[in-house]
Formats: structure tokens, C-alpha cells, sequence
């Protein structure tokens, strides 16, 4: 390994999405609302697959010091009707949990932002913008999430 303080950055990149995964299936068994508990399924997958691709990064930074290409990921549409919050018996309990996954979000923004802009390497800069721009929208998403359920008490949000 070339650069044993980015392999250290990416271990630490990998720690916060296993942590985000676990956190978001968490968030799935606690939500009652089937939306709710759909979108955190989603989200909980999205960061395991972001964990898989940073721990192929990992392995290929070890061993060749080379980057991997990382192709992104699209996030899945969410459903057509809303669900109102009535069905939700803990709506205050969700909603920390909303802005605890938006304060994971930001932090994995950053991270990735930090890490593509330390890198020259173009396909690691090219990895590690999508990351961002990948967390970035789920970022939205929960933002969109958390204004829609508070303010209209309906599990809605649009795709990232």
C-alpha cells in the first residue's frame, strides 16, 4: 500500500457504512409504518452495497494499490401513495430516528467529499464523488422524509 493514511480514511469510510447499515435495518424493525419501515430496508441495503464496494477499494488498495472502478448505484423509486403518520403510534421516536440518519448522511458526505478531493488518482476521484453524491441524496431524501412527515404527517419522499 502506497498511502497508508488513505487506507486508514477508507477504513474508517467502510466503518461508518457498516454502521449506517445496521443502523437503517434497526430503523426497520423499530418503524410500524410500511413505508417507513421500506424506505430503512432500502437505505440499510444501499449502504451495505456501499460497504461491499469499499471493502473491495480496501482490498485492492492493500494489495495493488490500485482503485477499482465503482459504477453507483441508483436508489429505488419509492411508492405512488403517501401512508398519513395516524398509522405511526410513535411519531416522536421516528422522528429521532429520521435525524439520526441524517446526521449519519452528513457525515458520509463529508467523508467522501474529503477523501475526492485529497485524490488524484481519477478513478478513486470518480469513486469517492459518486459516494458523495450518492450520500448526498440520501441526505435529501430523509430531509424531504422528515419535513413531509412532520409537517403533513405522511410517509412521502421522491427519488434522490
Amino acid at each position: 500500500m502506497k498511502n497508508p493514511s488513505l487506507l486508514d480514511a477508507v477504513r474508517v469510510v467502510k466503518e461508518n457504512e457498516r454502521i449506517a447499515s445496521a443502523s437503517y435495518a434497526d430503523a426497520a424493525k423499530r418503524i410500524t409504518n410500511p413505508m417507513g419501515k421500506q424506505l430503512f430496508e432500502q437505505l440499510s441495503e444501499f449502504e451495505k452495497f456501499h460497504y461491499e464496494k469499499i471493502s473491495a477499494l480496501e482490498k485492492s488498495l492493500e494489495e495493488t494499490g490500485e482503485y477499482i472502478d465503482y459504477e453507483g448505484r441508483e436508489f429505488p423509486l419509492p411508492p405512488t401513495f403517501e401512508i398519513t403518520a395516524a398509522q405511526e403510534p410513535n411519531t416522536k421516536s421516528v422522528m429521532a430516528i429520521i435525524s439520526g440518519a441524517i446526521d449519519l448522511e452528513k457525515v458520509s458526505e463529508k467523508a467522501y467529499s474529503d477523501l475526492a478531493s485529497q485524490t488524484v488518482d481519477p478513478r478513486g476521484h470518480d469513486m469517492f464523488d459518486k459516494l458523495c453524491e450518492e450520500e448526498h441524496k440520501h441526505y435529501r431524501l430523509l430531509l424531504e422524509t422528515y419535513w413531509n412527515l412532520n409537517n403533513l404527517g405522511t410517509w412521502k419522499w421522491a427519488r434522490p
